[in-house]
């Protein structure tokens, strides 16, 4: 029997970030939310929580210097919150919380 595959949400931020992505990160983020779909603790995402004042969000690398902060919305469905540098992240993800 297979594990059901998470939902994802794509929040109206992320979807503006991404679409400012580079071309080459776009395609790596379009393979890594495949992969977050079936685990999002999948050892190629490398995945972190993150520590306070932003419990319950977590980050995961698409590359060297570009991430995406998440939540779990609700059991087996995840909430992408931004993408952008490494650098501006973590920022961007405070404000909003």
């Amino acid at each position: 029997m297979s594990v059901p595959k998470n939902e994802i949400i794509y929040g109206k931020d992320f979807i503006k970030d991404a679409r400012r992505l580079p071309l080459e990160v776009r395609e790596k983020l379009a393979e890594l939310l495949e992969i977050l779909q079936e685990d999002p603790f999948n050892s190629s995402l490398h995945t972190k929580p993150l520590n306070a004042p932003l419990q319950g969000i977590f980050s995961f690398r698409i590359v060297r210097d570009y991430r995406v902060g998440f939540k779990f919305h609700a059991p087996r469905v995840i909430l992408l919150l931004a993408a952008d540098k490494r650098d501006k992240i973590y920022k961007r993800l405070q404000r909003k919380s």
